[in-house]
């Protein structure tokens, strides 16, 4: 008789395979991003395109035609932001020295109000804090990235095209080059299962995302904030990262919102209102859209982000989430790997057993 697999076995297998495919995904960093954000958006426009076809006139264009229509808006979308926040990074840059020059001004404001303008140890302080700021080199470190988006962006639309061109025949393709009838159907429900939730998760959420941008851009427009627009679509591209991106996504316009007016009260009425904003939406509004369709345990996400973060940086945090949706589908469709997708999720439905069956080695009750 052929032997089964142990748990110990299956774990040892699963433990090599995470190893050799986290190697793999660091290695091939440079050509698995794209591919994967081009599918990832491809499940966006899919989404988009379903719910567009609902409408009277759009409803009569061939859906081909329907995704090639989004796909040409998106890369233009995707251009034309890359060329603001490129334009907006050297123009933060620019003004830099002056940002400088009002923190320097605000906090000589302080010792003036509290008499330390004369103390030794205040001088020293500001010395090796305010005095050593460097808004240039921070400004370039943490968004210079940007300014080089025109060439991922270039190959993401490229892959998404071909993506998109190819979904009629993948089906068939998949099903000629399965051995069996049964197996056909098993790997194209785990293809079903895993559009419908993807979909319907990344279209909630970029509409909470555009918003929450939206509504921000109001705020920091009313506030008269410097490039209200750049800092309003990093609000809302930041809050795809769950947790930590709407800390980020309000902590850069607000800090840098004290280097150009010197105000702190200013300052903290703006971080007030975009606070106000992100958790109206993040703990009212978004659990009644998206709810908990993905059923990722909160603990598996930190985790998630930790790692697809340390993997592929800020672009992996943005794909944290669907990334390990794909992986628990996957797992939960087969019987060996079942168990690891349990351990992934938040919610186990386990039916009770029945009370009249007896535990192994006891008798039943009288």
């Amino acid at each position: 008789m052929p032997m089964r697999d142990t748990p110990f076995q299956t774990l040892v297998l699963s433990t090599i395979f995470v190893l050799a495919a986290g190697t793999l995904l660091v290695l091939g960093r440079s050509i698995l991003l794209p591919i994967v954000t081009a599918t990832i958006l491809v499940y966006l426009l899919e989404s988009v395109a379903g719910a567009l076809r609902r409408l009277p006139v759009l409803g009569h264009l061939p859906l081909g035609a329907l995704r090639l229509l989004l796909l040409v808006f998106a890369a233009a979308v995707v251009f034309v932001l890359a060329a603001v926040f490129s334009a907006t990074v050297r123009e933060i840059m620019a003004v830099a020295p002056t940002y400088e020059d009002n923190l320097r001004t605000m906090v000589d404001g302080i010792a003036g109000y509290f008499h330390f303008e004369n103390d030794e140890l205040w001088e020293r302080v500001t010395a090796e804090t305010v005095g050593r700021i460097d808004l240039r080199r921070f400004s370039l470190a943490v968004l210079g990235g940007f300014t080089n988006l025109g060439s991922v962006v270039l190959m993401v639309i490229i892959y998404a095209a071909f993506i998109t061109a190819e979904r009629r025949s993948f089906q068939r393709r998949l099903t000629a080059g399965l051995r069996s009838p049964e197996q056909s159907a098993r790997v194209l429900a785990v293809v079903g299962a895993i559009n419908e939730k993807i979909s319907r998760y990344l279209a909630f959420k970029t509409l909470i995302n555009i918003v929450l941008g939206t509504i921000s851009y109001a705020i920091l427009w009313a506030f008269e904030v410097d490039f209200a627009l750049f800092w309003a679509v990093v609000i809302g591209v930041l809050n795809y990262i769950p947790y930590l991106g709407s800390l980020l996504a309000v902590a850069f316009p607000v800090a840098l919102s004290l280097a150009q007016f010197g105000s702190i009260g200013l300052t903290v009425g703006l971080g007030a209102s975009l606070t106000a904003v992100q958790v109206t939406l993040g703990n009212i509004i978004e659990p009644r859209l998206i709810g908990r369709q993905l059923n990722l345990s909160p603990f598996v996400v930190l985790l998630a982000l930790a790692l697809w973060t340390t993997l592929w940086g800020i672009p992996g945090a943005i794909l944290a989430v669907p990334l390990t949706s794909i992986l628990a589908i996957v797992l939960a469709s087969f019987d060996k790997t079942r168990w690891l997708a349990l351990l992934l999720a938040e919610r186990v439905d386990v039916p009770p057993a029945p009370e009249s069956t007896p535990r192994h080695g006891e008798l039943p009750e009288r």
